[in-house]
């Protein structure tokens, strides 16, 4: 059989691709749109293959949400990180709804109750120039480049146009050793700073000083304060230039009047410190020591916050009294049901969930919902344009 086929598009799915059917086997086609017929070139395919995965490489009746794609790069037989940089704005947010919505059927058996909203400036940038964090590898010839996608094959890059520009600048413009692992960051999206295989960069050399710098300041501004942060130049931090204020200030609001918190998954202290600093007693839970040591750097002279160093279920079987509310931020795969088991145990009676997975977030809700925790609201932002990734953030109370 050829490569290549002529297919019928059907529903988005989770991970970026949409689905289509052929001879009664399932494939999943990036780069394309609902109702569009295209000729797809297969990329992942057997006979014993449960699915099959394809890119669409003509488009032969497109979509009235297909727009020109300002990353072609990132297109089929391209690069990973601009899978839906075919799709206009307004029409990739109905896409991350409609993940949302299925996997909230699916795995939740109950709807989705909120939207889908941009973050603050991102229409106006067309969805472009948001990432204040990005990673790379330097090709044969010290330029920077990227994976394609499923592929360990690299491509250099002539434009990241998803990142701020102080930091697509610093990016395309550097040398590099060649093969080695490229990590930058522009705080706020400005004064980029970049480690090469661990060690700082700085005018085009490895910067090996005991001293070398490895922290980023970061700010965080909503109507109910601003906040400094020190972050290690290779610690997790929201990539959004405005994802931080945005979840910040949904939290806030989902706490409430709660006197007491645990943030779970804590990381930097992103939410701790703004709760800590509305007088509230937070204990923040974090098993990453490079984390726990900038969350105690931020949390210096703040007595009302307790930074611990440990695993989130180690904690909550450790004998801690309940809090008001639990802040939970997991990774991708989500909590998991021993960690939602273990919040029950305890007995909190409100969670404030932060999930970057939707799949991930409607199995939790399912195994939260089992233990009696309604979720009361649940809100989305696509903090991650032209890209399938949507962060949500919800609220469960106790019944």
């Amino acid at each position: 059989m050829s490569d290549l086929l002529e297919l019928d598009i059907g529903a988005v799915a989770h991970g970026g691709h949409c689905v289509a059917r052929h001879e009664g086997r399932v494939i999943f086609v990036r780069h394309t749109l609902p109702g569009e017929r295209v000729r797809a070139r297969l990329t992942d395919a057997g006979d014993d293959a449960r699915l099959w995965r394809a890119d669409a490489v003509e488009i032969l009746t497109p979509s009235p949400d297909r727009v020109d794609s300002a990353w072609p790069e990132a297109g089929p037989a391209g690069v990973g990180g601009g899978e839906l940089a075919h799709v206009a704005l307004p029409a990739q947010r109905e896409w991350k709804l409609a993940v949302l919505r299925e996997a909230f059927v699916r795995f939740a058996d109950r709807e989705f109750p909120g939207t889908v909203t941009a973050a603050p400036g991102d229409d106006a940038r067309g969805g472009w120039g948001w990432r204040t964090r990005a990673d790379a590898v330097a090709d044969a010839e010290g330029r920077a480049a990227m994976h394609l996608h499923r592929s360990r094959e690299v491509r250099r890059l002539e434009r990241l146009p998803l990142a701020a520009p102080e930091l697509e600048d610093s990016l395309l413009s550097g040398r590099f050793p060649a093969g080695s692992r490229i990590h930058a960051v522009a705080p706020g999206g400005v004064a980029p700073r970049i480690v090469v295989d661990g060690v700082p960069w700085r005018n085009g050399r490895a910067d090996r000083r005991d001293n070398a710098p490895r922290r980023v300041h970061e700010e965080v501004e909503t109507r109910d304060g601003r906040w400094g942060y020190q972050v290690d130049v290779e610690g997790f931090w929201q990539v959004h230039l405005d994802a931080p204020a945005v979840l910040v200030a949904e939290v806030l609001d989902r706490v409430g009047d709660a006197s007491s918190v645990v943030d779970l998954y804590s990381g930097a202290g992103l939410f701790t410190i703004p709760l800590g600093s509305q007088g509230r007693a937070v204990t923040a839970v974090e098993s990453d020591a490079r984390a726990s040591r900038d969350a105690r750097r931020n949390a210096h002279g703040m007595p009302g916050v307790r930074i611990v160093h440990s695993d989130t279920r180690a904690y909550l079987a450790s004998g801690e009294p309940a809090p008001g509310v639990v802040v939970l931020d997991p990774p991708r795969s989500g909590a998991g049901a021993r960690t939602v088991d273990a919040l029950a145990a305890l007995g909190v009676p409100r969670v404030v969930y932060v999930a970057c997975d939707p799949v991930a977030l409607a199995r939790d809700t399912a195994l939260l919902a089992a233990h009696g925790y309604v979720m009361s609201d649940a809100q989305a932002f696509d903090l991650f344009p032209m890209t399938h990734h949507v962060e949500a953030v919800a609220t469960f109370e106790r019944a």
